[in-house]
């Protein structure tokens, strides 16, 4: 228990540190509120028509598939770190895992999601 105790202040000391900074921001912060301020912010230009604006969703697909595919390449260093130790079965197990990712991939690939136009 006592190789917790460390995170369990560093949580604490920062979860601290964050709310003093907000408490301060509050007390001491400008509180005058207009129109301009209220106004959003365009690189310093004036804003026209609406505040929203239709975005394609492949933009957030191959976002989503980068992220995925880039998490599950992590598992390969702890396996490399005990592919010894592991002998045999590490290394079937780990010819499943990329198999299951190929064939996550391969979709991916044959849907289009991997297409930009």
């Amino acid at each position: 228990m006592h190789e917790y105790i460390a995170i369990a202040v560093l949580i604490g000391l920062a979860t601290l540190i964050a709310l003093i900074a907000i408490v301060l921001g509050e007390l001491f912060g400008p509180k005058k509120k207009s129109a301009v301020k209220s106004m959003p912010y365009e690189s310093g230009m004036d804003p026209y028509g609406e505040g929203t604006r239709r975005m394609p969703v492949h933009f957030y697909l191959i976002a989503v598939l980068f992220i995925l595919f880039d998490i599950e390449v992590v598992f390969f260093l702890p396996w490399a770190v005990v592919f010894r130790k592991l002998g045999l079965f590490g290394l079937i197990e780990m010819i499943i895992f990329i198999a299951i990712l190929l064939v996550g991939y391969v979709y991916a690939w044959k849907k289009g999601a991997l297409e930009w136009e």
